[in-house]
Formats: structure tokens, C-alpha cells, sequence
């Protein structure tokens, strides 16, 4: 990995940090600019601002003006795979501090030392991460939305109304999600930039228990196994229908074989 360097002084003494979750993945490979870290790419934009990108899908914008941010995104968007209509979004404002210590004060500024790259990537990771998990929060909740009425429908009626098709999207949908979810990012992760600067690593904790990665990753994962868990009932149910048809079936075979059975002995006995 790239050592950060020094960031110029004309940064300022205040900053927005802007991150956006703009597709399921970036392609950083070959990218243009004077590059500050290799994992996660950040590069320089202009002479105040700082881009880092995350392959799986979100650039974190610091010290850029609304312009420069629409620029940048023009320039980024070829590198997007899978492109979201509508971008998570999450902004932080970080201001330089006289206190010996950074702070990260509850809904309040992140108040730094200095405006160095090291704790500038730090901020960027756990704003990446954070976005990632809204959005995987927000889809969870779709799923549950959509499972809801069918477990009504069981809990009320004790069967479903719903046919094959219907049963098996119901499927699709949890299993999309699970994958999506489960895997694409390891949020428990600490940031590549912690390995350079072990010193900051309470920066981290602290930005960590202020937007509660654990306990938001916690609570996704229980309703992933919820929705795990609702997928295989969902299997079973269908599963279950199959072979009532398929008793269904055997039975009127026989009865049919009986029937034939029958008509040809009273047959026989006629002649």
C-alpha cells in the first residue's frame, strides 16, 4: 500500500466529507491522479479535495465544492458496475482541532488533530461502510415487507393462496439479498490505513461506536437469518405440494387401474 503523504495546508481548517454508494462495484484500476493510497484509491481532485474509492461501489468525496463533486462523478461513472439509480448517501463535517486528541462528538463535527490522509481514510472508511449498510438495510426491509403478508397469510389461513411461480420469487428475492448482503463487505474489518498508523486507531473506534457499525451489522445479520430461515419454508411448502400432488396422482392411477380391473371381470363374466 502507498504511504500517505502530507496534505497540503489550502485543505483548510474545515471540510465536508460526502460519501455515495454509486453501484455494486468500481473499477480503480488505471485511474488518473496523483495518487495519496493505493487500497483504498485516494487521489487528489483540484487543489483542496480528496477522492477515495471503494471497489465495492462507493467514493467518498473530501473538501470538494457540489461542482467539482458532479465533475468527479462524470469522470467516474464509465468505472461503475452496476449503477444504482439512486445514490446512498451519507456526509460527515470534519473541522481541525487545538486538542491534543481527535474527537467525534455525538451528531457533531469529527474534530482532528491535523487534516492528514491517514485519519482522512480513516473517516472515508467508516463512511463508506456506513453508506453500504443503509442500503443493505433498506433492502432487508423490502424482503420483510414482501415476506410479511405470506406469513400473515400462513399464521391467519394455515396454507397459502400463492402458486409455484409466486412461492419461488418469494425465494429469489430472500436469496438475492442474503448473498448480496452477506459477504460483499467486511464492515468488521478495520481500514487498510490502520496497518501505517496504529495511532489511529481509537480515531476509528470512536468513528465506529458513533455510527454503530457492530451493532447495525448485528442487527442485519439476524434478519438475514430470518430470511434465510423464511426461504427454506418457503422451499419446504413447495416442497410439500409437490408430493401431495403427487399422492394425488398415485391415488387416481389406482383408482383407475381398480376401475379397469373391475370392468374387465364383469366383462369377462357377460361373455
Amino acid at each position: 500500500m502507498t504511504k500517505p503523504e502530507p496534505v497540503a495546508i489550502d485543505m483548510g481548517t474545515r471540510l465536508t466529507a460526502h460519501a455515495l454508494h454509486v453501484g455494486d462495484r468500481i473499477n480503480t484500476m488505471g485511474f488518473e491522479g496523483e495518487a495519496l493510497s493505493a487500497v483504498p484509491l485516494a487521489i487528489r481532485v483540484g487543489k483542496t479535495g480528496i477522492a477515495v474509492l471503494f471497489r465495492y461501489g462507493v467514493a467518498v468525496l473530501i473538501g470538494l465544492s457540489a461542482e467539482d463533486e458532479r465533475a468527479f462523478l462524470e469522470k467516474l461513472t464509465p468505472r461503475i458496475g452496476g449503477q444504482f439509480a439512486r445514490f446512498e448517501e451519507e456526509t460527515a463535517i470534519v473541522t481541525l482541532s487545538d486538542e491534543k486528541e481527535d474527537q467525534v462528538q455525538a451528531g457533531g463535527p469529527v474534530q482532528l488533530r491535523d487534516m492528514s490522509p491517514g485519519r482522512l481514510l480513516v473517516i472515508a472508511d467508516v463512511l463508506a461502510k456506513s453508506v453500504v449498510l443503509a442500503r443493505d438495510e433498506r433492502d432487508v426491509a423490502k424482503v420483510f415487507e414482501i415476506i410479511e403478508p405470506f406469513a400473515k397469510e400462513l399464521a391467519d389461513h394455515g396454507y397459502t393462496k400463492r402458486d409455484r411461480k409466486g412461492v419461488l420469487q418469494l425465494i429469489g428475492n430472500a436469496l438475492l439479498v442474503q448473498h448480496r448482503v452477506s459477504g460483499r463487505v467486511a464492515i468488521g474489518e478495520k481500514p487498510d490505513a490502520l496497518w501505517d498508523r496504529p495511532d489511529l486507531e481509537r480515531l476509528y473506534a470512536r468513528l465506529e461506536d458513533e455510527y454503530e457499525l457492530k451493532e447495525r451489522v448485528d442487527t442485519l445479520n439476524r434478519k438475514l437469518a430470518v430470511v434465510a430461515e423464511t426461504a427454506n419454508t418457503l422451499a419446504d411448502i413447495i416442497d410439500t405440494r409437490r408430493s401431495l400432488r403427487l399422492e394425488l396422482i398415485v391415488v387416481v392411477l389406482i383408482a383407475l387401474e381398480i376401475v379397469a380391473t373391475f370392468y374387465q371381470i364383469v366383462a369377462a363374466k357377460g361373455h
